[in-house]
């Protein structure tokens, strides 16, 4: 009988170099012999000068840091299918970096004594390693990828807008398109040149590596003053030699390095030293503008906004932090606690300008939900409004007048919203529409027939009701709310299998050989739809499967997923590729969404590299397997598809 782990093993190996390079059998009969590691957070897997292991290892699902003393200086990050550890197999000698798990990380150890056969036969195996042990990466045919993360994660902070942690993280943009010259050239020129292409300094160089800069304050200093004439070449005027530093420096690296030594300008280079070519300056006005876009100036500069048309201007800086983050590859799961944050305080802040706009003050307590995306803090791009309003129950005869107070009120926020960018939701699922401005006692009611009456319609807005979160207002109604909805499916526990149901009816993402399915007519025909195909099945499974659990106070699908593992020990592994995929996918959409300035939801294949169109492809598989589950454990039967 076949054994279904090793068989995993060695379809997961197949997908990655070497092991691509090795027969089918002979790779079956490795996968057989290797095992499986689970790591959390911060676990060691090997630390320096440690006796070298009998295996090496290869990333499953997770990353790994890997660190060199004398301050644990990253070296390299692992992803799912890199290399690390290969010292054993290379050298006999002691390990001279340290690695552990950057994240919660599954891990296969490759034993070396039955790996060594495979080097010998394969001489493009042997290569690879060699190679790989040599440049300390795990891929050097695609060195332009050496240590970016596709995705990881970090515990949630308590802040997550502290400043002082922010700026250790947030990375300074710098400007690519040096202007340089030679030594010899005048400075009449230079200052020509400067003013043409409006930058404060200028590389000198020769062959083509950095020997010196000249800034707007030399030419005010040496020039203006009369110290050197206009005719005089660059040599007599640059400060040199040039202070380097390399290309990936945060906020507070570049602050600490402009008052060491007392510049205005950095230079980077490839390898941060002179004997390498330069790739960037670093202005003082460069570090004033990130400041300005750091998410705790963001976050004042909302509640200090008076008016809808400063919270738009400030929503434009929020989109320039997260491109900047996706472009330092920060994790997801901390890019999302900080734009969601921020998304938060610009709700609360439109409710506050329209209450302030407002005749009168609310007649009684309410609470502003945002739902959808934003409730599960993923809404990283400006999609459409979901939202919802309840106020505390008031005597009948007083009904009518309080909820046409509070529908003023949303029909002030909903336009607040939709001035600063979130278009109008097409279903008007929003609280300025009175089916989703209600009183307390009106949601109980409603909830509990979507919960007891569960048909096509009521399953989809129940869905969509169980992922909110407070933006505005009491939290007192809230927690009854949410009381009052886990009493209800506790006591009605066939709404689970409708709710698994709806789960289920998201298009499948894939077809025969993995192929994507795509649009077959409209606007996006040929396109790939990512949220309805991709996103929706694993954003409803994990829905499902954690209310089914009675777990409150975790709407994010990817922590659902987490605390899913916890919870069942047995479907751990499936429950961290699900958490894996959904971040991935996020992190996709998002940055096409930033590239196509759109919501990033509909995908043109033709322009995805192939690279890309794998990582899509790695999470199908495991929608399938979510899916199979909630068959399984919901006894779904009459399914589409």
């Amino acid at each position: 009988m076949k054994n279904t782990i090793s068989a995993r093993v060695a379809d997961f190996l197949k997908n990655y170099p070497p092991f691509n390079e090795v027969a089918t059998k002979e790779l079956e009969n490795l996968s057989e012999q290797v095992s499986i590691i689970y790591k959390v957070k911060g676990e060691a897997i090997f630390s320096v000068e440690e006796e070298a292991h009998p295996c090496f290892y290869v990333v499953h699902k997770g990353a790994v840091v890997l660190t060199k003393e004398p301050n644990d200086e990253v070296v390299d990050l692992c992803d799912e299918g890199d290399i690390f550890g290969l010292r054993p197999l290379i050298a006999n000698e002691n390990y001279k970096i340290g690695a552990k798990a950057y994240e919660e990380t599954i891990l296969y150890a490759i034993p070396i004594n039955e790996f060594k056969p495979i080097i010998q036969e394969y001489k493009a195996v042997g290569t690879f390693l060699i190679e790989s042990f040599a440049s300390n990466t795990r891929n050097p045919y695609s060195k332009s990828y050496r240590g970016k993360l596709y995705e990881g994660t970090t515990p949630a902070e308590s802040n997550p807008l502290k400043n002082s942690e922010l700026l250790d993280l947030q990375g300074v943009s710098y400007s690519k398109k040096l202007i340089s010259c030679s030594e010899n050239t005048t400075i009449k020129t230079i200052a020509t040149t400067m003013t043409e292409k409006r930058v404060g300094s200028v590389l000198i160089v020769k062959d083509n590596l950095p020997v010196g800069i000249i800034t707007d304050k030399d030419l005010r200093n040496k020039i203006a003053t009369g110290l050197f004439p206009i005719t005089t070449r660059a040599k007599n005027v640059m400060s040199s030699p040039v202070i380097t530093y390399p290309k990936k420096m945060t906020i507070t690296q570049a602050q600490m390095a402009m008052m060491k030594s007392s510049i205005s300008h950095l230079c980077l280079t490839m390898d941060g030293t002179p004997d390498s070519e330069a790739v960037g300056i670093i202005s003082k006005h460069d570090i004033m503008f990130e400041l300005g876009n750091n998410p705790a100036v963001l976050l004042k500069a909302i509640k200090r906004a008076n008016g809808f048309k400063k919270l738009k201007t400030v929503r434009r800086r929020i989109m320039d932090l997260l491109r900047g983050y996706l472009e330092q590859n920060l994790p997801l799961t901390l890019i999302s606690k900080i734009i969601s944050e921020l998304n938060d305080a610009c709700i609360k802040q439109i409710t506050k300008i329209a209450l302030s706009r407002m005749d009168a003050p609310p007649p009684v307590k309410f609470a502003w939900l945002a739902m959808g995306s934003q409730g599960r803090s993923e809404q990283l791009l400006q999609t459409d409004q979901d939202n919802a309003l309840v106020f505390e129950d008031v005597p009948e005869e007083q009904l009518t007048e309080t909820r046409t107070y509070f529908l003023e009120l949303a029909k002030l926020v909903t336009r607040g919203l939709f001035k600063i960018g979130y278009e109008y939701c097409p279903a008007e699922m929003m609280a300025s529409n009175p089916d989703w401005c209600l009183s307390l006692a009106e949601w109980k009611d409603r909830t509990f027939h979507w919960i007891t009456n569960p048909g096509p319609d009521e399953v989809l807005l129940s869905s969509i009701f169980f992922d909110y979160n407070l933006a505005y207002g009491d939290i007192g109604l809230v927690n009854e709310l949410s009381a009052h909805l886990f009493e209800t499916t506790e006591k009605y526990p066939v709404f689970f299998l409708h709710l698994a149901s709806g789960a289920l009816q998201s298009p499948s993402p894939s077809g025969f050989f993995r192929s994507f399915l795509v649009e077959e007519d409209g606007e996006y025909k040929d396109f790939f739809d990512l949220k309805r195909r991709a996103l929706m099945p694993l954003i409803d499974g994990a829905r499902v499967l954690v209310l089914s659990h009675q777990v409150k106070s975790i709407n994010n699908t990817a922590e659902r997923f987490e605390k899913l593992a916890e919870l069942e020990p047995n479907n751990e592994e499936l429950f961290l590729a699900c958490s894996y995929a959904t971040k991935a996918l996020l992190k996709f959409r998002t940055k096409h969404g930033l590239l196509h300035n759109d919501s990033g939801r509909f995908i043109a294949l033709n322009k995805l590299t192939k690279e890309e169109k794998i990582k899509l492809k790695r999470s199908f598989k495991t929608i399938k397997d979510l899916q199979e589950l909630l068959k399984i454990r919901f006894k779904v039967t009459n399914l589409l598809g």
